[in-house]
């Protein structure tokens, strides 16, 4: 549909081909794009798995039909957008319970309750940013909403965040609303969720989780920074999964909560810190997003050499990344994020390793046989698909056809330094987990937490939010 928009605003009449399964997406997107007119002609069922006998007998009895059928139909107004409530606005006002009727009606919920968004909790929320309430951080897909100061403090406020959150909510969105991250790819079919990774100072103020437990809820600020960044891309953004509105993802997951590197271990080791790696400084706190389209089963590894170290991590991250890996390859970017145990890393250290010896490894063993990246995307988009040919025109290296052989090993990561290392959880046990992301969909994105002037001050009080009224 945005290429119906480009089209239309190029005055050149644009129709939409578009299969069953995506109908109530390609509808709900075009009213978020201003062109509810544009004709939408339906391919009657799923493309990948008809054969091409189904496959041409539908589009000459169907497809073709409902494309003719667009010409000759009137050019349909569209209709008037909705007229949204104002920043400070008082939406409802009654009891906790009908609170949570009247957000869940108006899909304004994640499905799970939440805290009534009242002007004295927004305002505690404010008093944490010097950042004006109106100030537009970027423009969200799909619904072309502004991002605001003030409407990150009222999600934060419904996440079940507390006041001192802010200025790490604020780098979030800031991170999501960059152009580079995507967002208007959120909805698509591998239903990829976002992860927010904090280093620095301020997961030890704010009392971030580092240890056992890691990436389970629970923890106030992992939790509710996790949900902050779901239910903002949802109200916001406009990403909601709801029969007939814009998310595709065909089988989702749950919301990451939000994952803190353990500064004293880095220190301990003597390794660069995860923003180190990034390029911001060792004082500074810093906040990334990326997507996650996949996560590992539990890695555990023994031993006293890298290599007995790395075996486990190289194989499971290599069946993790799998054939999805082909989409890295078409669209040239791949992210991997090893959250690397605590125990792990000091043993890795011990034998003289740091996190490059590491990304290198990976780099050389995360393999896969040839055959899996040129025969998946038959099964996803209906076509296979040629390494040698990738080589031809430049997107790929000569290494990918070097060889006939489709059971040659071919590398799944496309560059060492774009694999993220964090280092946390549980130090008293030798498990680590490998989180992939979507390719050029949600890369990481990252922005510096910036504090208020009384930020050492006010932090040491955390104080509760005033303003406990029922009005939303």
């Amino acid at each position: 549909m945005r290429a119906c928009k480009t089209a239309e605003e190029a005055g050149v009449p644009a129709f939409a081909i578009v299969s069953t399964g995506f109908l109530r997406q390609a509808h709900a997107s075009a009213r978020a794009l201003g062109i509810e007119g544009a004709w939408v002609a339906e391919y009657p069922g799923v493309i990948p798995t008809d054969s091409r006998d189904q496959l041409e007998k539908k589009v000459r009895d169907v497809v073709v039909s409902n494309l003719l059928a667009g010409f000759a139909a009137p050019i349909q107004e569209p209709t008037a957008a909705a007229v949204e409530p104002a920043p400070t606005d008082i939406v409802f006002t009654g009891s906790f319970d009908a609170v949570q009727d009247h957000f869940h009606d108006h899909l304004w919920s994640d499905g799970l309750p939440v805290v009534p968004p009242t002007l004295g909790r927004v305002d505690a929320f404010m008093s944490f940013t010097a950042r004006e309430r109106s100030e537009v951080l970027g423009i969200l897909h799909p619904e072309h909403r502004a991002a605001t100061v003030w409407s990150v403090a009222v999600n934060g406020v419904m996440a079940g965040c507390r006041p001192e959150y802010m200025p790490v909510l604020l780098s979030v969105a800031d991170a999501i609303a960059d152009p580079e991250f995507r967002l208007e790819d959120a909805g698509s079919t591998p239903g990829w969720e976002p992860l927010v990774v904090v280093s620095g100072p301020i997961a030890a103020q704010l009392e971030f989780n580092t240890e056992g437990g890691l990436m389970r809820v629970g923890p106030q600020a992992n939790t509710s920074i996790g949900r902050f960044l779901r239910m903002y891309m949802r109200n916001v953004a406009g990403w909601r999964t709801p029969p007939g509105t814009t998310d595709k993802g065909s089988i989702g997951s749950t919301f990451n909560v939000a994952l803190a590197e353990d500064d004293a271990m880095v220190e301990e080791l003597g390794w660069p810190s995860f923003r180190e790696d990034l390029g911001f400084d060792p004082a500074d706190s810093v906040v990334t997003v990326q997507s996650v389209v996949a996560i590992s089963p539990p890695i555990y590894s023994g031993g006293d050499t890298p290599d007995q170290l790395m075996e486990p991590i190289s194989h499971l991250m290599a069946t993790t990344m799998g054939p999805w890996s082909f989409t890295g390859l078409w669209y040239g970017r791949k992210h991997p994020l090893l959250l690397l145990s605590p125990a792990v890393a000091r043993a890795f250290a011990a034998c003289g390793w740091g996190k490059d010896e590491i990304r290198q490894q990976l780099f050389d063993e995360v393999t896969l046989e040839a055959r899996w990246l040129e025969r998946y995307p038959f099964h996803v988009a209906g076509a296979d698909d040629s390494l040698a040919r990738r080589v031809d025109e430049g997107l790929i290296p000569a290494l990918y056809a070097a060889s006939d052989d489709p059971e040659r090993q071919v590398p799944l990561l496309r560059r060492p330094e774009w694999t993220g290392i964090v280092v946390a959880g549980d130090p008293g046990r030798n498990q680590s987990k490998v989180y992939v992301n979507n390719h050029e969909q949600g890369p990481p994105v990252s922005r510096r937490v910036v504090l208020p002037d009384d930020w050492e001050t006010r932090v040491s009080t955390r104080r509760s939010p005033s303003g406990h009224d029922n009005q939303s």
